[in-house]
């Protein structure tokens, strides 16, 4: 299932992060496991968030892909199943009529 993990970080841990140069190989490593669709960076309601589209193959790939972001950023996290275009189109053609 496409979903969108949206990682909200802690303003302090992810400044001490960036100082010790440890944020961007973090968020490498997780690009690498998470393997996105899309991957975009920005502030929400005053954090730095990341937001991530992919395929989740199982639920139990919740704990291995969002502890790093809890354990090294005391970060939010949450999932949201979405759509692509395609999706919707096919979720709209089995409608009745």
């Amino acid at each position: 299932m496409r979903v969108l993990l949206k990682a909200s970080m802690d303003t302090e841990k992810a400044n001490e992060a960036i100082r010790n140069g440890t944020l961007g190989k973090l968020v490498q490593e997780s690009l690498e496991q998470i393997k996105p669709e899309a991957a975009y960076f920005t502030a929400d309601h005053g954090k730095r968030t990341a937001f991530l589209v992919f395929d989740m193959q199982d639920s139990s790939q919740m704990p291995v892909l969002s502890e790093p972001f809890f354990l090294q950023l005391g970060a939010e996290i949450s999932y949201t199943p979405v759509m692509n275009l395609e999706d919707l189109q096919k979720g709209l053609s089995q409608l009745g009529r």
